[in-house]
C-alpha cells in the first residue's frame, strides 16, 4: 500500500494536492523536493532563517529539469493522437502553448500549487511563491517526480488530467501573440512592432521584466519571468486593443 505524504506543517495541503493531481507518492521525498524552491533550499543549508529539513531534499531545479522533458514528450504524443490529420507546423504551435509558461502557471494555480510550495520566509512576504515562473517551473518539477516514483504511465495520467481543459479549449491551433501581431500590423501596411524593456527587477532566482510594444499607433505592455515571456503578454495586451486575433 502507497504511503501518503506526512510533511511538517504542510501536511493537509500536500495530501490534498496528492488528490488533485490524482496521484499518491511511494517516495513522499520527492514531492517535498518537488514543492521546495530553491530560495528554501538555501535556508535549510544553513541561511539566517531555518526551515525544517528533509533528508537528502534540495531545491526543485533537478525535478523541473527532467519534468519539462516528460512534459515535452507525453505533450507531443498526445497531440498526435488528437490531431492525427495535422502537420508539424500546426502541431508545434499547439505544443508552445501548451508547455509555455504561461499555461503552467494557469493550471498550478487551478490546482493550487502555490499554497503547497515551501519557500524561504522573505521571500514568502514578498510573495514569491505566487509568482508566475516559480509556479510554472514548480508545476514541472511536481510532473519530474511523479515520473520518478512511479514512471511514464501515472505522469501521463497526470498531464492528460491537468492539461484536458487547455487542450479542449483549442479548437484551432494558437498563434505566439508576437507572430499574430506582426502579421496583423503587416496585413495592414504598418511598420513592424517595436519592443522596448522598460523594467527588470527582482531577485536573481525570480526576475520579472517589464516590456513596451509599440504598434499600429497604440502601445501594449507585459510583465513576465523572462524577456520573451513578457514580449509575447505585451503583444496579447497590444492585440487586445488593436482588436485583432487572439492566440490562445
Amino acid at each position: 500500500m502507497k504511503r501518503p505524504v506526512r510533511f511538517s506543517g504542510a501536511a493537509p495541503a500536500v495530501v490534498a494536492l496528492q488528490e488533485r493531481l490524482g496521484y499518491q507518492f511511494q517516495n513522499p521525498d520527492l514531492l517535498h523536493e518537488a514543492l521546495t524552491h530553491r530560495s528554501a533550499a538555501h535556508q535549510n543549508a544553513g541561511g539566517r532563517h531555518r526551515l525544517p529539513k528533509a533528508r537528502g531534499v534540495g531545491s526543485n531545479e533537478r525535478l523541473e529539469f527532467i519534468g519539462d522533458r516528460v512534459l515535452g514528450l507525453l505533450m507531443a504524443e498526445w497531440l498526435l493522437e488528437r490531431y492525427p490529420d495535422e502537420q508539424e507546423g500546426a502541431l508545434g504551435s499547439r505544443l508552445a502553448h501548451l508547455v509555455s509558461r504561461v499555461t503552467l502557471a494557469e493550471i498550478a494555480e487551478r490546482i493550487d500549487l502555490p499554497g503547497s510550495l515551501a519557500v524561504a520566509t522573505h521571500e514568502a512576504r514578498a510573495g514569491v511563491q505566487t509568482a508566475a515562473n516559480v509556479v510554472a517551473d514548480a508545476l514541472e518539477a511536481v510532473l519530474g517526480a511523479v515520473f520518478l516514483d512511479g514512471g511514464l504511465d501515472p505522469a501521463r495520467s497526470m498531464v492528460r488530467k491537468a492539461w484536458k481543459p487547455m487542450l479542449d479549449a483549442q479548437a484551432r491551433p494558437p498563434k505566439d501573440p508576437k507572430t499574430a501581431l506582426q502579421e496583423w500590423v503587416l496585413g495592414r501596411g504598418q511598420s513592424l512592432p517595436s519592443y522596448e524593456t522598460i523594467g527588470a527587477d527582482g531577485p536573481s532566482h525570480a526576475p520579472l521584466f517589464v516590456v513596451k510594444v509599440t504598434a499600429g499607433g497604440q502601445s501594449g505592455e507585459g510583465r513576465a519571468g523572462s524577456k520573451r515571456a513578457a514580449e509575447s503578454a505585451a503583444a496579447a495586451d497590444l492585440l487586445e486593443k488593436l482588436g485583432g486575433p487572439q492566440h490562445g
